[in-house]
């Protein structure tokens, strides 16, 4: 399935139910499978998982992450690894099957090397510990994982030893958030469809209605255009459009929450879960979303003092 088809999905099924969570977590599934197995699995691994749920597990407790401050270790052991560490929130870890585990493998003048090896749920040694649910984002579940000498052969190492961290963990960051987008189209969607169905006519209100509903527009069109650059292998030239989308859809949720104040005043369950559903997944990866907005002003300066 390519990606636009999986983002165009994702976006229905959040404008059908409001629901982030649910269109994150069917998108999230299907990326994954799309990205790690699909575009690093060899031909066994592809025909074994590529069936079954898999879940990333990348991030740590309390340092997130961040490749400096993570300690997982996967330890050579006759022909194949033991796995020591801990993880946490593990997008639809209570469901998978098998995990995708990033472990240090190697440290190289003082740099740590990772790879990524595939962990079936029934692998002795792993135990795994469902998170509270969030406040928002559900029906979304998450988990943590601790790894207590799990053994895997040799052949559970997915895409190249040593390098998972640069040529998978970084890039697929981006995937998600391009593929992301569509979740955020179907949220205004919905929102929109609400603030159509209980606010007053009035002229005020169909100019702010009909400024959200513009806003939206640009933004699905863009995030059509961003997401075909991924299919196509060109993400990288839509970086900054990917950092735009971001902006802009938070300066939208601020539009909408006026508008809501202004011309809808009974309030509505629904769209308040929505706009909950907003602010986590806007404020998830806030820190390096922020550099990046924050190095494309750099860039104009510097380009701006050469001139």
């Amino acid at each position: 399935m390519s990606y636009v088809a999986i983002a165009r999905e994702e976006a229905a099924v959040v404008e059908r139910t409001g629901l982030l969570g649910e269109g994150g977590a069917w998108a999230g599934r299907q990326v994954v499978a799309r990205f790690f197995i699909e575009g690093f699995g060899n031909a066994e691994q592809r025909t074994t998982w590529l069936p079954q749920l898999a879940s990333v597990a990348i991030s740590e407790p309390r340092v997130g992450a961040h490749p400096k401050l993570l300690t997982t270790r996967a330890e050579e052991d006759g022909d194949g690894y033991c796995i020591f560490g801990e993880k946490a929130w593990v997008s639809n870890g209570p469901l998978a099957e098998v995990f995708i585990v990033f472990a240090v493998t190697a440290v190289v003048e003082g740099r740590k090397r990772y790879s990524a090896f595939l962990v079936p749920r029934d692998t002795l040694g792993l135990s795994i510990n469902e998170a509270a649910e969030y406040r928002a984002l559900a029906p979304s579940r998450h988990c943590g994982l601790r790894l207590d000498g799990c053994r895997v052969p040799r052949s559970a190492m997915l895409g190249p030893p040593g390098a998972a961290y640069e040529t998978m963990a970084l890039p697929f960051r981006d995937v998600e958030d391009a593929v992301g987008t569509f979740g955020l189209v179907g949220a205004f969607r919905f929102v929109l469809s609400r603030f159509a169905q209980q606010c007053s006519a009035s002229d005020e209100a169909v100019l702010s209605l009909g400024r959200l509903a513009a806003l939206t527009a640009v933004f699905a069109e863009t995030a059509e255009v961003v997401v075909d650059a991924l299919d196509a292998g060109e993400l990288p030239r839509c970086a900054s459009a990917l950092v735009g989308l971001r902006v802009l859809a938070t300066d939208m949720l601020q539009r909408a929450r006026a508008h809501r104040d202004a011309f809808c005043p009974a309030g509505d369950d629904a769209t308040e879960r929505t706009f909950g559903d907003l602010d986590v997944s806007l404020s998830v990866a806030r820190g390096p979303r922020t550099a990046r907005q924050a190095r494309l002003g750099s860039e104009l300066i510097a380009a701006a003092a050469r001139a």
